[in-house]
């Protein structure tokens, strides 16, 4: 068999990618209202990042431990190597960590720094190493060296949904300044933080698209996904000018960002993801 790859739902991977690389998925979770939500198990109301009182809760180390092991039974034995979202923005990761020890010493485990699309280039990459025969500890090392390889931009159409999640940190100082401020994060070392901001969604949305382009002109071999919260005019808009300015791009992907993403970030939030190989 193969080595199996596990990741959390936060990475947004399409079904037929995870079919196609046999990639186990574990679901995190939405509060909504006293009701437990797996995303993308359980259907997900339309105003899940909407209102008040609704939150997120990673998988648990149960859920991982049982992950874990089916992957491995999946493996034949291989092996199991496990990525998922930043553990500075979820604690997935911790469980993860924990359940790993539980498993036993097959499953290894990689914080990716990342979210998003960020997070399944960063899986695909290691998926493509474990189907080309790769053993554990050299997927590993794949998935390790891809997730120096990606840059994520976040757009922020309005600042509720960041003040209400508590995950934005160096952000502090702009969320008590007026709503007009259009905010553009960025990942570092794995944690969201500002990189700029404007007054206006057009500013920011230019700034987005400038940072994107400075960030993936120097690589020859690059690929963009942008996903967004029922922005989906706005989010092909960006992709576009993207990657006109870049020119030649290795792949192009446009999707919506998730439930679980979406309670963080908000209605017409728009995300860039960037992968050199």
């Amino acid at each position: 068999m193969a080595v199996t790859v596990v990741t959390d739902s936060s990475a947004t991977l399409p079904i037929d990618l995870v079919r196609r690389h046999g990639i186990h998925v574990v679901p995190l979770h939405i509060l909504y209202h006293g009701k437990d939500l797996r995303e993308g198990v359980d259907a997900m109301p339309s105003d899940a990042w909407r209102g008040s009182g609704i939150s997120t809760a990673g998988a648990s180390p149960q859920e991982l431990v049982s992950a874990f092991e089916e992957a491995q039974s999946a493996s034949d034995g291989d092996g199991v190597v496990g990525i998922f979202l930043s553990r500075k923005l979820s604690s997935t990761w911790e469980a993860a960590h924990q359940a790993a020890s539980q498993a036993g010493p097959h499953v290894r485990v990689v914080d990716s720094q990342a979210a998003a699309f960020s997070l399944a280039f960063i899986v695909l990459a290691a998926a493509r190493a474990a189907q080309d025969g790769c053993d554990r500890d050299a997927v590993y090392e794949t998935a390790v060296r891809a997730a120096t390889r990606t840059q994520s931009f976040v757009y922020v159409n309005q600042l509720d949904n960041l003040r209400r999640g508590g995950r934005i940190g160096a952000a502090s100082a702009i969320l008590g300044t007026a709503l007009a401020i259009k905010p553009v994060l960025h990942l570092s070392d794995g944690a969201l933080a500002v990189r700029d901001k404007a007054r206006t969604a057009t500013k920011a949305l230019n700034r987005l698209v400038d940072l994107a382009v400075d960030a993936g002109s120097p690589h020859r071999d690059i690929r963009v996904a942008v996903q967004h919260i029922e922005a989906e005019d706005r989010a092909r808009q960006v992709l576009d000018r993207i990657t006109t300015r870049l020119g030649t791009v290795r792949s192009t992907h446009l999707s919506d960002l998730g439930a679980v993403l979406g309670v963080h970030l908000g209605p017409g939030a728009i995300s860039v993801s960037l992968y050199h190989d």
